[in-house]
């Protein structure tokens, strides 16, 4: 077989193969003109084949170019349009609350831009923490000087009469509580106040959140109570984890989750069926008629803040937004953060958001709730004694002014109360975002209380992920309308 030798190297001569091929087919014309062909073939493939490559590679280097050359151009952009950083934000409209040579704040309205959101970040990782629980619930004792905090009566407004014969009377569950009614309410003394349940006068329809009798007798005998609600079908019903909940505790605690019947009919589809002692798993199914409002997250803030209203006998109550499952046993969870730290109330901070202006910025940029509604409630606040915030300094007396809100553990003790009534009242008179208004109400308690201490403990967020899983709702509802 032939050789020749190609840009110094020794290649097999193809024309031998072709040879070969010839004299297959017995060396015939027709077998010559069908080999020719197939080389002006391939020639002509082989040089398409090239310039279609060489065509393709050119579009692709173009559209990275121009890819690269508007990535440039945006961060210029951005560069020089960018928003304020956050803590300069806190400072800007801090300054924006002028004074008067009095030192009052002066009643110039603050607007939070929603030019000034706070940009997206890609989402941080969050994990749980040990949590130094007792290894049983064996023995379990309350301890006896627990409940020595500060000692007082409280009295809830019941019904309220019109205000005069002409006025139309609009019955609403949170009543019509003054301004002068809402100061007097953060002292912590005797006295009777709004706290949700409030009739309208003879004759006029149910105040809402109505629960049958046979129900209500049962939440009466309780006295340490875990409770979550689902209104509007908007999640999945989560049983708590029966095996890491002794038996100690599902014989002693009552398990409640309050539905309504349009919630009761999408579980009951899926299986979920209550039995004949209404108990889906561990949970006792309360369905409530006539709710209060017709958004569905205020109406879910009368189980979360008035537990000690709808379980009047309580001693503690543990709430659970319905987004979470409990993963462990409440009367541990109870020693752990009550008893153990001597506290009265406890509640874990946000994992993210430490400040209210930020969740304020939050809030508007997710369009959580009117704009126009969150700028006011904040306004107020800030002049109403909402503090500073210095981004380089702790929060005082508070590791965060924003509580993560899904999973509070509270002794029903006078000062408790008081608080969750408080904080009740915030969201029915100004948003349903309920972590606008903790900080302000909490300071505020404390301010006009200085000698009556409450005894508020928050914990870590990383605690709570120890103590409770996390989802997602089941759907999510239409925004309200931004202004």
């Amino acid at each position: 077989m032939a050789l020749h030798r190609t840009n110094g190297e020794l290649f097999i001569e193809r024309r031998s193969i072709i040879d070969s091929v010839f004299n297959s087919f017995g060396k015939n014309d027709h077998a010559s003109r069908v080999l020719r062909r197939g080389r002006r073939f391939s020639r002509i493939t082989k040089h398409k084949l090239s310039r279609w490559i060489f065509i393709l590679t050119a579009l692709l280097s173009i559209l990275l170019t121009f890819y690269g050359l508007k990535m440039f151009f945006q961060a210029k952009m951005e560069s020089k349009f960018s928003t304020v950083p956050i803590h300069m934000q806190e400072r800007n409209l801090q300054d924006n609350v002028m004074r008067s040579n009095d030192g009052n704040i002066s009643k110039e309205n603050i607007v939070v831009s929603d030019v000034g959101n706070i940009p997206k970040q890609k989402r941080r990782k969050h994990y749980p923490c040990e949590v130094g629980f007792l290894d049983s619930v064996d023995g379990f004792i309350e301890p006896k000087d627990f409940m020595n905090f500060v000692q007082f009566s409280l009295d809830y407004v019941d019904h309220e009469e019109r205000t005069s014969k002409n006025d139309l009377f609009e019955h609403r569950f949170g009543g019509h509580q003054t301004w002068e009614e809402r100061e007097n309410s953060f002292y912590a003394k005797n006295q009777t106040l709004h706290c949700g349940f409030v009739k309208g006068p003879v004759g006029h329809p149910s105040i809402g959140f109505d629960v049958n009798e046979k129900d209500k007798t049962y939440m009466h005998r309780c006295k340490v109570v875990v409770s979550s609600c689902i209104f509007g079908s908007s999640d999945f019903l989560r049983r708590p984890t029966s095996r890491l909940i002794s038996q100690y505790s599902k014989d002693n605690i009552c398990f409640v989750m309050f539905l309504d019947d349009q919630t009761l009919s999408k579980l009951t589809s899926e299986g979920n069926n209550p039995d004949e002692k209404g108990n889906i798993g561990l949970w006792k199914i309360v369905v409530v008629k006539n709710l209060p409002y017709k958004d569905m997250r205020r109406t879910g803030k009368v189980p979360k803040f008035l537990s000690h209203r709808l379980f009047p006998n309580s001693r503690y109550s543990i709430w659970l937004d319905s987004k979470t499952r409990l993963n462990s046993d409440p009367m541990l969870i109870i020693e752990y953060f009550l008893w153990r730290r001597k506290a009265e109330y406890a509640i874990s901070n946000h994992y993210d958001r430490h400040n209210v202006l930020e969740e304020v910025l939050q809030n508007k940029r997710l369009n959580k709730y009117n704009h126009t509604a969150i700028d006011e409630q904040f306004n107020f606040y800030l002049s109403d004694g909402l503090p500073k915030v210095d981004p380089l300094m702790p929060n005082d007396p508070l590791p965060s002014y924003v509580p993560e809100g899904s999973f509070i553990i509270r002794a029903h003790t006078p000062m408790s109360n008081l608080f969750s009534c408080l904080w009740f009242n915030e969201v029915d008179r100004f948003t349903s975002r309920d972590q606008l208004s903790f900080a302000y109400t909490y300071l505020k308690l404390r301010r006009m209380n200085p000698e009556r201490p409450f005894h508020l403990y928050m914990f870590k967020d990383c605690e709570r992920r120890a103590l409770v899983k996390l989802f997602q709702h089941r759907t999510l509802s239409a925004p309200p309308n931004i202004a």
